[in-house]
């Protein structure tokens, strides 16, 4: 079969966004920093959620829009996670905000006390981590982007 008797839908042409070549590791590690954060939302959200209907918090309807609303947010980062994967450039910015919102709940974290300031450490480690990475000039170039 010629290139002239094939329909449009057969034609095997590479997506204009795809990047040949492997990814590079700091991408990917993007991704993982995204994917990690995505994970601690949800399972964060349906804690709270669970508690909300079977534990006895201090206000039912403040655990149950809480949950929801964590869970809501994990899918933020969790999409980025994935664009960051597939090499598309809009997953950087939810991904810098995920990791700037991060900041000021690390931030009150580590003003409380007891186990709450390894818990803001951790995430300001991994909120730094995240920024470093989505911000790095090589990042920005393997996701197409122009340095402003």
């Amino acid at each position: 079969m010629s290139s002239a008797d094939q329909t449009p839908e057969q034609s095997v042409e590479p997506s204009p966004d795809a990047v040949p070549g492997p990814r590079p590791p700091r991408l990917t590690a993007a991704a993982a920093v995204c994917a990690l954060e995505a994970l601690a939302l949800v399972v964060g959200g349906i804690h709270l959620l669970v508690s909300g209907f079977v534990g006895t918090p201090e206000s039912t309807s403040q655990a149950e829009s809480g949950g929801a609303t964590l869970i809501a947010l994990g899918v933020i980062p969790l999409l980025a996670a994935r664009g960051l994967l597939l090499r598309r450039g809009w997953s950087r910015g939810p991904a810098i905000i995920t990791q700037l919102m991060a900041l000021p709940v690390a931030w009150t974290l580590l003003r409380s006390s007891g186990a709450m300031i390894p818990a803001g450490i951790a995430l300001a480690a991994v909120a730094v981590t995240g920024l470093v990475l989505l911000l790095s000039p090589s990042t920005t170039h393997e996701l197409g982007l122009r340095r402003g």
